[in-house]
């Protein structure tokens, strides 16, 4: 076993308006929320690992390709700043693109690896096999649920396809957790002793919310299963997070999130950079 993450930086990519039903299946399909477009880096043995990359900011930007790939009135992408989101969040945080060493993306929706851009022909990046082959799959339904081929077809892009949970770096293991996505994957942070142990679980899209923790409650979108299994894969994460005594930490949650960011950056701060 190698040593654990030695230093934990959150990072806000921008925001998502939309309805609470997206992210709590049954929920309300009026009362709105503005969620935080998550991303996370890990120090680790050899460099810097990033958990998701954000939104392809050229579908944003550009009024056609917003109309094209961002036309739902009732979901829409904010970002954060003029530049590339990713690009700014990383030289607030005193770390420079090229210190990042791998990438590792929870799921292919375009709020999660619009970025990958940024990383093709420079750096490994891990995914589950059955996420990216439906990815791949030449098919309308990706598109239709709101995975972008254009934010990940790349031959240049350097895949490292997991079959299920996997260690992907030292004090990081990929857990599956199936069900908003076919190959949605989570992920377990080991701290390194030297930092005072414990742990993280980044549930990403597997729970949305606090409540969809707390309450057990299915999040709104998933693809060819019952919603009843995206509960079924939180059940598995507050059991990964009680057997270790982890935090579980919800992907999108606009109080948690923020939370989180500042204490880990009590906790870090940018002078600390490693």
């Amino acid at each position: 076993m190698g040593s654990g993450v030695r230093r934990i930086v959150p990072l806000t990519l921008g925001w998502e308006d939309l309805p609470l039903s997206v992210s709590i299946h049954g929920a309300s399909g009026t009362e709105m929320l503005r969620e935080p477009v998550p991303g996370v880096l890990l120090l680790c043995d050899g460099g810097w690992l990033l958990l998701d990359t954000g939104f392809n900011t050229a579908l944003i930007t550009d009024p056609a390709l917003r109309r094209r790939y961002h036309g739902d009135p009732l979901i829409q992408p904010v970002l954060p700043g003029p530049g590339e989101p990713l690009e700014e969040a990383l030289a607030g945080a005193g770390i420079g693109l090229d210190d990042i060493h791998a990438v590792a993306v929870s799921h292919l929706h375009n709020d999660h690896a619009g970025g990958l851009k940024l990383f093709a022909g420079r750096v490994p990046v891990h995914v589950q096999r059955t996420e990216l082959s439906y990815g791949m799959s030449g098919t309308p339904a990706p598109e239709q649920h709101g995975i972008f081929r254009v934010d990940y077809d790349d031959p240049r892009i350097d895949w490292r396809q997991a079959d299920g949970d996997a260690e992907i770096a030292p004090g990081v293991t990929a857990v599956l957790t199936a069900g908003h996505t076919p190959g949605h994957q989570s992920f377990v942070v080991d701290l390194d002793p030297s930092v005072g142990g414990g742990g993280i679980i980044f549930a990403f899209d597997a729970a949305d919310l606090t409540q969809n923790i707390d309450d057990e409650l299915a999040v709104g979108g998933f693809i060819d299963v019952e919603p009843e299994e995206t509960a079924v894969q939180i059940r598995k994460l507050k059991r990964l997070a009680a057997e270790r005594g982890y935090r579980l930490v919800p992907g999108h949650d606009p109080v948690a999130w923020p939370a989180l960011t500042s204490e880990m950056a009590a906790r870090w701060p940018v002078r600390a950079a490693g």
